[in-house]
Order: C-alpha cells, then sequence, then structure tokens
C-alpha cells in the first residue's frame, strides 16, 4: 500500500469503546490512593477514554470546562462544589466498574459520593410486600441515591421483607449471599428523618422492633463519630495542631495561600505557629483576601470575608484550618456546620432559647452544646421548667418524660442543625423533628448536616449593587423557580415541588459567579431529569405513616397501642436506570400485566379494631390486605385518615375511641368477611354497625355520637390539659392519643414541685366556670401515695384559682365516645 500523500491526514481508526470521547480526572484520596488512581486511568483509556490523575486544588492547568467526568470517592475536594456548579458529573469508581459489566453508561446520580445522597451505597431488593409498598421503597431508595433491583442479585445488599419465610430469603441463607433482611420500616425511618441510621433494630430475624420491651436500654454505638474535629467553630484556647517530628512532611497546604482574618482571636505564639505549620505544608501566607485562596475568620462579617466569599475562596473558621492541619486531608468548609464561620448576632429569634441535651453522650454532646451557643441561645446543663427546648437522641428517659410534663419543646439534634444551617428557627411542628425510631439513638447520626451556600450568599455576601444585573442573566439557582416550566415533551414540570425537595436534600448549592447560559440550560436540563424522583419522594415523605404499611403489629393484641400499619396507595411506578436488560424486561413485563388488571382507585380508607380473623394470624392479615386493596379499599392505622371504622362491636380500645372524634362511618367488620368472600366491593351501607346491648350499657348512641362529632370537628377538648397519673389503668400513653384526638393536651402528672397549671386559651368555646375544671385521671384507692399525689394536685390547681377534678379514666373513655363533656359526678374519686 502507497504512503499517503504529503499535508494528507491518515485515517485514524474509530474509537467503539464505551467511554469514547469522553474525559475524566481521577481526584486520588484515602479511599482510592493514587496507585489505584493511576489503575483506574489505565481502565479508562482501554475503553477509548482520555484520563488523567489530579487532585483538583485548583492550581493546576486543568479546566473543569475541558472535561466531562470526575472520578472521587468522596466529595472533599477543593472544586467539588465548583463541579457541581458547572453541572460535571462526579462519581465514585465503581461506576466505572458497574458501566463495563453492563455494557452502557450508569446513572450517575446513583455512584455520588455526595452526602446528600445518603443511600448511594445500598442496592434494594422487595419480597413479600404489597405491590404498592415496593413501589413507595423503591421511590424513596431511588430518590435517596440508592439502587433498586427487582431480582436478587449478588449486588442486592439489602432484602426488604416483611417475614423470612418467602423464597428471596430462603435463597439468601441456602447460597450464604452478603445481605441484609431488613424490615421496611427502616426505609419509612430514613426517609422521615432525611438520614441513614443503622439498620441493627429492623434487621431480621430477631428485630429489636419485635423482640425489646420498653424497658430494654438502646444501645449507642461508640467510636469515631461524624463530628470529630468540627466541635468548636474557635479553639482559640488550645495550641494549633502541629506534625510530630517523625511525621511525613504535610501536603494539605500545598499550592494554597492562606490569609488569617484579624478577628481570629488567637495569640501571638499561637499565630506564629500556625503560620509555621502551613508554610511547612508548603502553602504560602499572605495578608488580604484578595491575595489568598483560603481564608480563616471568625465571623461572616467584613470587607474581607465579602470580598473573599464572592469571589469563590475557601473560606472557614479556626477550627476548619486545625482539622486541616491534624488529618492532613482536604475537607470543605460547608461540610460541618462549625467549619464556617459564625453569624456575628446568632441566628434570629434564638436568643431568649433555654435548651438543654439529653441522650447524647461524649463528642456528640459537646458538639450540640457549641452549636447552641453559637446559635446565641443559652445551654443549660439541667433540665427545668423555664427551659424552651430539650434535644435529645431518643424520647424515652426522664427528662423527656419531664419536659412533656413541662410543656418543654421536645426536638431531635436535625432541628438545631437545620436552624443553624438555614440561619432561621425552625419550626418544631416539623414531623421530621420530632421523629424518634423506636430502637436508635439518634447520636448516631449527629453532625451530617451541612450549611446552606444559597442562605449565606442571600443574607452575608449578597452580590455588590452594580454587578446584579450583569449577574442575573447567568446566575441559575437549580430549584428556586417559582411556577410551571415545560420539558422537552412539552410536560409540566411542578418547580416548587422541586425546591423544596432542593431545600431538604441539597442544603449547599450556590451558583457560581462565572455561570455561562450553557450551565444554566444544563441546570434547567438536570432539574426536569429529577423531577419525577423529586415528586415520588415528597409524596411518599408526606404521607402520613411513611413509605411502608405492613407488619406494623404490636407485641400485644388490640388495647392501647395497636401497631399494624395498613397498606397505602400504590406511588407511582419508576425503574432504575441502573437495571441491566433482563431486569428492565421483567419490568416490562409487569407493567405490561397491571396495565390489564391495575389497582382500582381508592374508595374507602378503613379502621379496623378487634378484628378475630386476624387474631395471632400475621400471614392470613398480609394476604388479606392485599385482597382488600385489589377492591379499593385501604387500611390505615392513623384515625384521622380513616372514613370508616369497623369492629364487631362498640369496643374500649384506643382505636375505636379516638376514631369517634374523626366522625368516620362505623360498620361492622362481617363488611371484610363479606369483600373477601365475594371478592368484590360490597356496600357498606349494608353493614352499619348495630350494637343495642352495648348502647344500653355505656349510656349511648352511636349515631347521636357521630353527629356531636361531626359539630366538634375534632375539638372536644381544645384548650383543656388532662392530667394522668402514670399508674392509671392501660398507662398515660393510653389517654394521651385519645385526648389529643379531641384536641386537648394530655399531661403526665408525678407531683413535681415547680409543676403549674396553665391558664386556658381565652375565647375558647365553652369559656366560663366549666372551663376552670382541671382533670386527673387516676386509678381508684387509698394508698398513702395516691392520696399524696392527690393532695399535691389539689393545691397546685387551686393556686391557680381553678377547680381540681380527680376523676377515674371512665370519665374520659366515656366523654369521648359520647363526644360531650360528662359531669364528674359519677366519676369523681374521694378519699
Amino acid at each position: 500500500m502507497a504512503p499517503p500523500a504529503d499535508g494528507m491526514d491518515v485515517d485514524q481508526p474509530e474509537k467503539t469503546g464505551l467511554f469514547a470521547d469522553l474525559f475524566f480526572v481521577v481526584v486520588p484520596s484515602d479511599s482510592l490512593p493514587e496507585s489505584k488512581a493511576l489503575e483506574v486511568v489505565e481502565q479508562l483509556k482501554l475503553h477509548d477514554a482520555e484520563a488523567v490523575v489530579d487532585s483538583l486544588d485548583g492550581s493546576g492547568t486543568l479546566s473543569l470546562d475541558d472535561l466531562t467526568h470526575i472520578v472521587s470517592n468522596t466529595a472533599d475536594f477543593p472544586e467539588y462544589y465548583n463541579a457541581d456548579d458547572k453541572m460535571k458529573p462526579v462519581v465514585k469508581a465503581q461506576w466505572i466498574e458497574h458501566s463495563l459489566a453492563k455494557r452502557k453508561l450508569q446513572n450517575p446520580r446513583q455512584y455520588s459520593p455526595d452526602p446528600k445522597y445518603f443511600m448511594s451505597d445500598v442496592v434494594v431488593c422487595c419480597t413479600g410486600l404489597p405491590d404498592g409498598d415496593a413501589e413507595a421503597v423503591q421511590g424513596a431508595v431511588l430518590a435517596m441515591g440508592g439502587m433498586f433491583s427487582i431480582k436478587l442479585t449478588s449486588q442486592v445488599t439489602h432484602l426488604i421483607t416483611l417475614s423470612i419465610d418467602s423464597d428471596f430469603c430462603q435463597t439468601a441463607a441456602q447460597k450464604r449471599m452478603n445481605v441484609k433482611l431488613v424490615l421496611p420500616h427502616w426505609i419509612d425511618d430514613c426517609v422521615r428523618l432525611g438520614r441513614k441510621i443503622s439498620e441493627r433494630p429492623y434487621t431480621l430475624p430477631a428485630s429489636e422492633l419485635h423482640t425489646a420491651t420498653p424497658s430494654t436500654k438502646i444501645p449507642y454505638v461508640y467510636g469515631a463519630t461524624p463530628v470529630r474535629g468540627a466541635l468548636d467553630a474557635n479553639p482559640t484556647s488550645s495550641p494549633p495542631p502541629s506534625p510530630s517530628v517523625t511525621r511525613k512532611r504535610q501536603s494539605v497546604f500545598r499550592n494554597t495561600k492562606v490569609a488569617l482574618s484579624k478577628d481570629l482571636g488567637v495569640a501571638p505564639p499561637h499565630r506564629e505557629a500556625l503560620e509555621e505549620v502551613i508554610r511547612n505544608g508548603g502553602g504560602k501566607v499572605v495578608n488580604t483576601a484578595a491575595q489568598c485562596t483560603i481564608f480563616v475568620c471568625k465571623y461572616r462579617e467584613g470587607s474581607e470575608y465579602k470580598a473573599a466569599a464572592r469571589a469563590g475562596k475557601h473560606v472557614g473558621s479556626l477550627g476548619w484550618l486545625y482539622d486541616l492541619i491534624s488529618k492532613d486531608r482536604w475537607t470543605s468548609p460547608f461540610r460541618k456546620l462549625l467549619h464556617y464561620p459564625l453569624a456575628p448576632k446568632g441566628i434570629p429569634g434564638m436568643q431568649d432559647f433555654k435548651i438543654s441535651v439529653s441522650n447524647y453522650t461524649g463528642e456528640s454532646r459537646q458538639y450540640l452544646e457549641n452549636l447552641i451557643r453559637a446559635c446565641g441561645a443559652e445551654c443549660t446543663k439541667t433540665l427545668k421548667q423555664d427551659n424552651t427546648h430539650l434535644i435529645t437522641a431518643y424520647d424515652k428517659s426522664e427528662k423527656c418524660t419531664a419536659a412533656k410534663e413541662w410543656q418543654v419543646h421536645l426536638v431531635n439534634h436535625l432541628w438545631l442543625e437545620e436552624s443553624f444551617a438555614k440561619c432561621k428557627v425552625a419550626s418544631v411542628s416539623n414531623s421530621r423533628y420530632t421523629h424518634f425510631p423506636t430502637r436508635t439513638n439518634l447520636g448516631e447520626v449527629v453532625g451530617q448536616t451541612e450549611i446552606d451556600r444559597e442562605v449565606l450568599e442571600k443574607l452575608f455576601y449578597p452580590p455588590e449593587p452594580d454587578r446584579i444585573d450583569d449577574r442575573s442573566s447567568d446566575i441559575t439557582k437549580v430549584g428556586l423557580k417559582r411556577g410551571n416550566s415545560k420539558t422537552s415533551n412539552g410536560n409540566d414540570v411542578r418547580t416548587p415541588a422541586a425546591s423544596r425537595f432542593v431545600a431538604l436534600e441539597k442544603e449547599n448549592i450556590t451558583p457560581s459567579t462565572t455561570n455561562s447560559r450553557k450551565a444554566k440550560n444544563a441546570a434547567t436540563a438536570k432539574l426536569q431529569e429529577m423531577t419525577p424522583d423529586i415528586q415520588l419522594y415528597e409524596k411518599e415523605r408526606k404521607r402520613v405513616g411513611g413509605v411502608i404499611h405492613g407488619g406494623r403489629r404490636a407485641k400485644t393484641s388490640e388495647e392501647p397501642s395497636e401497631a399494624a400499619e395498613a397498606p397505602r396507595e400504590a406511588a407511582r411506578k419508576r425503574t432504575a436506570d441502573d437495571m441491566d436488560d433482563s431486569d428492565a424486561a421483567a419490568e416490562a413485563e409487569k407493567k405490561k400485566k397491571r396495565s390489564k388488571t391495575g389497582l382500582p382507585p381508592v374508595t374507602m380508607h378503613l379502621l379496623v379494631t378487634g378484628y378475630d380473623r386476624w387474631k395471632d394470624n400475621p400471614k392470613a392479615e398480609d394476604a388479606d390486605k392485599i385482597a382488600l386493596r385489589q377492591l379499593g379499599i385501604i387500611l390505615v392505622n392513623e384515625a384521622q385518615r380513616a372514613t370508616h371504622l369497623a369492629a364487631h362491636r362498640i369496643l374500649r380500645t384506643v382505636k375505636f375511641i379516638s376514631a369517634m372524634a374523626y366522625a368516620p362511618e362505623i360498620i361492622s367488620t362481617d363488611f371484610i368477611d363479606a369483600c373477601l368472600d365475594a371478592d368484590e366491593l360490597e356496600d357498606p351501607q349494608d353493614y352499619k354497625l348495630v350494637d343495642k346491648v352495648q348502647e344500653k350499657k355505656l349510656g349511648l348512641s352511636l349515631t347521636a355520637s357521630r353527629e356531636r362529632a361531626v359539630k366538634n370537628r375534632g375539638k372536644l377538648l381544645e384548650g383543656r390539659e388532662i392530667y394522668c397519673l402514670d399508674k392509671a389503668n392501660g398507662g398515660p400513653d393510653t389517654y394521651q392519643k385519645i385526648v389529643e384526638a379531641n384536641g386537648g393536651s394530655c399531661i403526665v402528672y408525678r407531683g413535681r414541685k415547680g409543676v403549674r397549671v396553665k391558664s386556658y386559651r381565652a375565647g375558647s368555646e365553652d369559656a366560663g366556670s366549666a372551663n376552670t375544671d382541671v382533670y386527673l385521671l387516676s386509678p381508684e384507692g387509698d394508698g398513702n401515695d395516691l392520696t399524696k399525689l392527690w393532695e399535691q394536685f389539689r393545691s397546685m390547681v387551686e393556686a391557680a384559682r381553678m377547680t381540681p377534678r380527680i376523676v377515674s379514666t371512665d370519665w374520659l373513655i366515656e366523654t369521648a365516645m359520647r363526644q360531650e363533656i360528662l359531669p364528674v359526678s359519677k366519676y369523681e374519686i374521694r378519699e
């Protein structure tokens, strides 16, 4: 073959590898050492990619605009947020292996090292769950960054199930697969908290949710905590960390210029030591924010701070600088709350708060106490009646009981962290802050909240007035746009829902000052791509009862706390992008079949109590729930959600009594039998509950009680505090549910000193002399302990110029059943 003529190009062989035309940068880290990073580069090149190893510390000649992907097992490298702003995918090294194994590029979001995708190392498979529950679990896991498989493969890390009797569970045991068998309650609690908590209490076969008793101590996982090295924003009293003589030379400051602000308050000897450590690590100490790449200061104020923040410099606290030195590893100052400079006046509205901490230990407790002070609130070592908040890792302790008794706000640490992150007092009515998983110590997940970068820019370094107009056309703030937009196929995208998701899960999006129109378009495309997952996640997160329904059975049968969850409406179906072809084919077949025999619309939310068919027979219960859902009936466990209440007779159970406040249609459990036997939806009007014997015995009419409930609208006890002795039959939790269902508040009374009766709300509908009665629910008896408590209660109430009423628990039960406040003469207890 003749050589080519001069000046003519030689045809290059066409690149056909999976990664052809892609440019990767591999960032080394502790979990991806440089030797391994070089191997990854060679693997990428074998499949026609361009790839290099680079630390991306911002000092090299490599531009983010030139590359297509970043491979890193951590989000802690200097250019991470710039890459995120420019929509450059950052993926773990595992993404390469899985893409090659499945011969197609995988969804990068499922392999992101960003902590906001806290399920990114989880692959879930469901077995033995109703279809609607399995789909809800799938949607939640995908939205949290995990993956879902419809088949049990070697990649599955968690098998979500209610029982170990299913075929998948047996297969996993026989093949000795490395997979955890976990109750769906784990997914539910992770969604509610927005954090990945330990699977330990939910793991079958010996789940603590089934085996633990109320007195069983909740264990705490000791060891390194996420807040280590981030306990204090300004540790001026301690000398700076210094590498030992035998330690290798530090590299974290290589190619950096560090400016130390004058507001740090560091003593001259300490400051000199800091500067020496920086220089020994390859860095340079400069005097102004204009010269530096790292600016260290105490407060978010002053011209130097604003200039550094606006220019995209790395701005952090002294505590952050100490952490860089001690670990010799880069971490972003946005990652830990106290690694960023403090708000000079604390968090608006928190100056009058008195906050105590309970059930957090060691570093977690120290961190929370420092965070309270950084917010401008007072941190108290002990809990007193004048405290405003108690932050606790779980809600079963003497302090928690006292807080409820004194009407002190009981919240988890997320309330404090997110108030600080957004520089705004979070609402204590948000269920995320009052959720305490049954067997979990939330100290395990303390310190995982990041600073909200958008809030920082808005409040502390907004654009200079003469630059706002120049930036407005280029800056894209993902998720904050209001109103509707259109996708490329013409479908509506509800951006308000998307913005709520971003605010919850992505707390650190700040647009780069150099964003181009291309970045804006990419942001819109990314938002549209995420919208289905966002909407599904929001739907499942906000739904009462969470993402699952099945298997929540109390260890006792029917009395006070039945915990069997009910099926939920089928969630939107969504297939994971990472499924292989066989998975996708199986899911397509599943969808095709369901399109012909799809679930009917929900026509009834049914609350069931005292149903003998399900007593001690959980398998029959699960099967019947699935069959009822096929008929349009969803079983619920919350009285406020029920449109119908089913019982075989009038019962004095918590479910029945609480449901009366919401005026559901009351039907016989014969209705359930008839629907199941006929395999079709019967008319509930034909099965209205008739129980003349119990009506006569209790002196009530179900029809009249329901009519009064409609008028009361759940406000029968509104504005009232009902006190209850912890020795009351069934325990105070029983009566708390009944009182709260009727709009009141229930307080456990133990005769503590300093407890005071609060005045009833002025202007309540039944204000007047009758509303000065204050009730104490008590067992009958003449023991010395009871007599003493009665006397203390009377003294407390009379001191408030009100009338004490010590009554049996029957007064509350029959008041709630009749839906009218009954006179106390029949129920009052006297010595």
